[in-house]
Formats: C-alpha cells, structure tokens, sequence
C-alpha cells in the first residue's frame, strides 16, 4: 500500500510558482493575439456607406429616338428628347418627395396633386418649387452621362 499512497502523493504535488506565471503570461498573449485580430479585422472593414453615384450613364442618343419622353425610375429621372436636344429631368416631386409620372403634357404626382409642365415647371398643387434639370453630357465612349450633382437652369439642352 505505500507504494500506491507515494504515487498519490507524486501525482498531487503543488505547481509550482514558476509554471503558474508561465501558463497566466501565455494565456495573456494569447488572448491579447485574439483581441489584436479581431480589431484589425474590425479595423480594415470599410465603415463609409456610399450612396447611389450622382453620375451615371444612359446609353448612347440612339436609344432615345426624337419625341422620347421616358422615366429611369432606378435613377429617378426623365429623358426627353425632342429632336436633336436632350434634357434630363427629376421625377422625384418637389412637395414630399414623391415620383411622379410622366405623361404628354408634363409631369404628375400621385400622391398629393402636383402637376408640372413639360419643362417641370409646377402648374397645379401644392408642390413649392420647379422640377430640377440635371446635366447632360457626353462620355468619351459616346454614351450619354447624367450627373444629379449638377443642376443646370430649366431650358438648358444638350445637344446630340
């Protein structure tokens, strides 16, 4: 039996200082290993939100034939063509921002009663303040380029 009770006693000997500072020093570089990924990783991560692009294009004036009255609804414009000229044109209301509709005789809101003329002037409703014309451009690759950052007067065409 004491051959059994010197084994239990080997076995359940105390740890040392020495080993406890060693496994408390790495457990502290490993975790600190795990925090410094995770930041850098959360770091590299991109946290700008970036909105829709304020220039875009539409194709080339060959896809909008003369008397061309159409609305880009992703863009939230309207290409008018009449003859060689080209204008771009918001179809989001002036009143709460709704879309409005585009028809033969200008533009209408169907939410609140806005209408606009064919230059997006306001005729009727409660909507404050005309339409706004966009610039109008051409790419070097010959498409059409639309750039809601740059408002231009009303009646200002481009001309293909």
């Amino acid at each position: 039996m004491s051959e059994k009770h010197n084994a239990q006693e080997e076995s359940s000997e105390p740890i040392s200082r020495r080993k406890v500072l060693a496994w408390l020093t790495s457990m502290g570089i490993m975790g600190s290993a795990v925090v410094s990924v995770f930041s850098n990783l959360v770091f590299i991560k991109p946290r700008a939100t970036y909105g829709q692009p304020t220039r875009f294009s539409i194709g080339t004036p060959d896809d909008y034939p003369p008397g061309t009255r159409i609305a880009l609804g992703d863009q939230k414009v309207a290409i008018i063509r009449e003859g060689s000229k080209m204008a771009a044109i918001s179809i989001t209301c002036t009143h709460l921002g709704c879309i409005v509709g585009v028809s033969e005789t200008g533009f209408a809101c169907p939410c609140h009663g806005s209408r606009f003329d064919q230059d997006g002037n306001v005729t009727g409703g409660p909507a404050p303040k005309p339409l706004p014309w966009y610039e109008l451009s051409m790419a070097p690759n010959g498409e059409l380029e639309v750039d809601k950052g740059k408002e231009v007067t009303a009646g200002k065409w481009f001309t293909v």
